[in-house]
């Protein structure tokens, strides 16, 4: 009998490869070698138990031992040739780079798994997908197909409109941080685009939230043409950011968009944001996420609730494909050349583009949540783990993200340079990025630096001072030259604003100088001192550490919190639409409603709480750092006083087009004159903190400033190469005030911005009809340096030669 066999692998398996083997006169099919034991029964009912194995010039030769059926052995070599799959061929394939790479007309797949003992790559056509089907399975041998702990293979052959995923064998043992399970699809972390729905808010075949996904295959002919597009790096200092949430921005029916909520929405309504005079849109999460992650009904609004706002990431290398047109068509090239094309008409209009990151948690949630992907891959690497398995919720989401494992944190490394060097994104904003400076689980100084130090051990989230993961993005040749904004705090107390490690680069959102503004201009005692540090740029905060005004990132409202029309419409939170029972959201708002509980308000109350808006955005563009608006604060958006509208697909997060058109002559015009102004300003974005040779403070009386607990004015001068000086005030007092301005021989004071005043006279710029018979209402004041203030009002005047 002759015992050179020849194997080849039948396609079209749907639950386990299988071979046929020609075994002399005889022909039956076996079950792929089962891990370790590499024991198969044939379906002839005989055995073929593999007892060695080598790997020699892209064959395996395998012993084995064949149980006969007279009861007799025999023993052969079996020569197991290159799966023919769609015509596909394998081979070794790379360990570098992770994820699939097309290269060398093929394709290299390359996954990290450290705890796995086998690993299987699963194609899956389009139809299959739908019907949760894997077209084909190859299973990655051990000897040919690993290096390391990296997992790699490489296919030629027609892969168009494929998709990819893998299975991984190994302990499922939840108490050492395993998590195997060989029935499980898994999505790769490096793919570059999750398919599956492509609709928002449409659930899955059978009612599914969570229906199979599958990962893109790239192929090497998906070139995007830039039309030339280069980085705008613009200095911090000049940025004016504008918070957006990309299917809320234009998903309202009066947007008249073509492509309402989604990527190409937003490109329609760009030439807003340059009216507005924004430079840079900072964008809420835009990852692949599951909006039906926790999908019920809503029954106070009569909807169903939704993760909206998607700080819950599924993948980090995918945008979110259901903010496209496209979705999944042409297996999710079309959705990514979508965010292109944002991110180069942005470019082409001077406006700079920040992807808001979510490295801090991801979607799988605690041990009860579902395996996606990095749980099933190596849950124990990913994932901050307490010694018998328990998640560590520093995130409040469930788990934390290991950020400072070695490969977890080259994982962060690697995604933020592909969204720079491939999306041509010019920076990002870092969710509850305390996590990201605290330890690994079982980390030690070894581990990271090579040997270990004194005091070497940490237990796992302790805060490390020089964390590796901020250290590696900030001395990274990429990612030093783009915008690094960190949310300097988590769910577990880690406050770091001011403290954040920042290797002289890394900015912070600024949550006291919300809160200081916030108390002071409503009228709180006790905030004059704090509020003038706020218009300074924070130096409290940032000078003792070497960094600038321009690492404070300035902002009133956000999306989480109060808009800015409902900071001063509510006293109280008013979450119960969120359905539960009003207990979600922060309860410390600083707000103030003006004398009034909601919307329906006297007129003197409507009319002090737009004065209110006013203030707010006056002190916002006039403060040293970098303001940042929320999207539809900029025309008054009310969101009914929620705080917290994470849920919501509805009016409540989607930008009303006809309110911001109703408001074109009254609060949007401020705001984009504001912004102008600020623009055209020299001193008010200042590489460095103002000193007493380029700015003074005043009270009541010019160089007399009150510091006093009970003082509610503050007031400055400021010394510009363009403007010549301006002169700044605030008065929050309940009470009016006529306050006495600094003497310039040879010039005059001009009003330029009352915010007690109405539209258009609140702001009299150039194109106002009667602003010579308003300027020469407040003659008599100013021919005497005087110049009268409402309570709750702030003020910009301007210095003129005398005539």
């Amino acid at each position: 009998m002759d015992l050179i066999q020849s194997v080849s692998f039948l396609a079209g398996t749907r639950n386990c490869d299988l071979w046929k083997v020609k075994w002399g006169n005889y022909c039956a099919c076996a079950g792929l070698w089962q891990n370790q034991g590499m024991k198969c029964e044939w379906r002839s009912g005989r055995v073929l138990r593999m007892i060695g194995k080598d790997y020699d010039g892209g064959v395996s030769k395998r012993s084995v031992i064949v149980n006969m059926s007279d009861g007799g052995t025999e023993t052969g070599t079996v020569v197991v040739e290159k799966p023919s799959l769609r015509g596909l061929e394998v081979f070794a394939g790379s360990p570098t780079p992770f994820g699939a790479t097309a290269r060398d007309g093929g394709v290299n797949f390359a996954v990290y798994s450290r705890n796995s003992t086998s690993a299987t790559l699963c194609l899956i056509s389009l139809s299959d997908l739908q019907e949760d089907r894997v077209t084909e399975q190859i299973l990655l041998d051990p000897s040919a197909n690993k290096t390391g702990d990296v997992w790699h293979v490489f296919l030629r052959g027609d892969l168009k409109d494929m998709l990819y995923g893998y299975k991984f064998d190994g302990k499922f043992s939840p108490h050492e941080g395993h998590y195997y399970d060989s029935s499980q699809i898994l999505l790769d972390p490096y793919a570059k685009a999750v398919i599956r729905r492509g609709e928002f808010g449409t659930m899955g075949p059978g009612g599914k939230c969570w229906p199979q996904m599958a990962g893109l295959i790239p192929s090497s002919d998906s070139e995007f043409d830039w039309e030339g597009d280069l980085p705008l790096r613009y200095p911090q200092r000049d940025l004016i950011i504008y918070e957006m949430h990309v299917r809320g921005f234009t998903k309202h029916d009066s947007s008249n968009t073509n492509y309402p909520g989604t990527y190409l929405g937003v490109v329609e309504k760009l030439d807003h944001l340059k009216e507005l005079g924004v430079n840079c849109i900072e964008l809420m999460p835009s990852q692949e996420f599951n909006e039906l992650e926790y999908y019920s009904s809503n029954s106070v609004l009569g909807d169903y609730r939704l993760n909206f706002w998607g700080y819950s990431t599924v993948n980090y290398f995918s945008p979110m494909i259901r903010y496209s047109s496209a979705g999944t068509r042409n297996s999710g090239h079309d959705a990514i050349n979508e965010v292109k094309i944002l991110i180069r008409e942005a470019h082409k209009r001077g406006i700079e583009v920040l992807m808001d990151v979510v490295f801090n948690h991801t979607a799988e949630g605690n041990e009860k949540g579902p395996i996606l992907s990095f749980r099933g891959i190596d849950n124990s690497v990913y994932y901050m783990l307490a010694p018998k398995g328990e998640f560590y919720n520093y995130s409040g989401c469930g788990n934390t993200f290991n950020c400072n494992h070695p490969i977890v944190r080259q994982f962060i490394l690697d995604c933020l340079r592909y969204w720079v060097t491939e999306m041509h994104v010019d920076g990002f904003r870092f969710d509850l990025a305390a996590i990201m400076t605290r330890s690994s689980s079982l980390w030690d100084a070894g581990n990271v630096y090579g040997s270990p130090t004194e005091d070497d051990l940490f237990r796992t989230g302790t805060p490390l001072s020089s964390p590796p993961l901020i250290d590696m993005i900030s001395n990274d040749p990429v990612l030093r030259g783009v915008k690094l904004i960190a949310e300097a705090w988590d769910t577990g107390g880690l406050y770091q604003v001011g403290r954040f490690p920042h290797w002289a680069i890394w900015s912070e959102w600024n949550g006291q100088y919300r809160d200081i503004v916030r108390q002071f201009i409503k009228g709180t005692d006790g905030f004059s001192g704090a509020f003038a540090q706020c218009l300074c740029g924070s130096p409290h905060l940032y000078q003792e550490g070497g960094r600038k005004p321009w690492n404070s990132i300035n902002f009133v409202c956000a999306h989480d919190g109060f808009t800015l029309a409902d900071l001063v419409t509510y006293n109280k939170k008013h979450n119960l639409p969120n359905g539960e029972d009003n207990n979600d959201g922060e309860n410390h708002n600083n707000s103030w409603n003006c004398g009034q509980e909601g919307e329906f308000a006297s007129l003197p109350v409507k009319r002090l709480r737009k004065r209110q808006m006013r203030n707010f955005f006056l002190c916002l563009m006039v403060s040293q750092g970098v303001p940042m608006i929320y999207m539809g604060d900029e025309y008054g958006h009310t969101k009914g006083g929620n705080n917290n509208t994470y849920c919501h697909d509805n009016y409540l997060n989607y930008f009303r087009w006809d309110k911001k058109e109703e408001s074109s002559s009254d609060f949007f015009r401020f705001c984009r004159l504001m912004t102008k102004f600020r623009h055209e300003c020299e001193s008010l974005g200042l590489n460095d903190f103002p000193t007493a040779e380029r700015l003074q403070w005043h009270g009541h009386m010019p160089g007399m400033p009150d510091w006093s607990e009970t003082s509610r004015f503050v007031a400055f001068s400021l010394m510009d190469s363009v403007k010549r000086e301006i002169y700044i005030a605030f008065n929050t007092s309940h009470m009016p005030v006529t306050i006495t301005l600094p003497e310039r021989p040879g010039y005059r004071w001009e009003p330029l911005v009352d915010t007690s005043k109405a539209s258009p006279f609140d702001f009299l710029s150039n194109d106002v009809l009667d602003r010579t018979i308003a300027i020469q209402q407040y003659a008599h004041f100013l021919d005497s340096n005087f110049y009268p203030m409402l309570s709750y009002s702030s003020i910009i005047l301007t210095l003129s030669p005398d005539a």
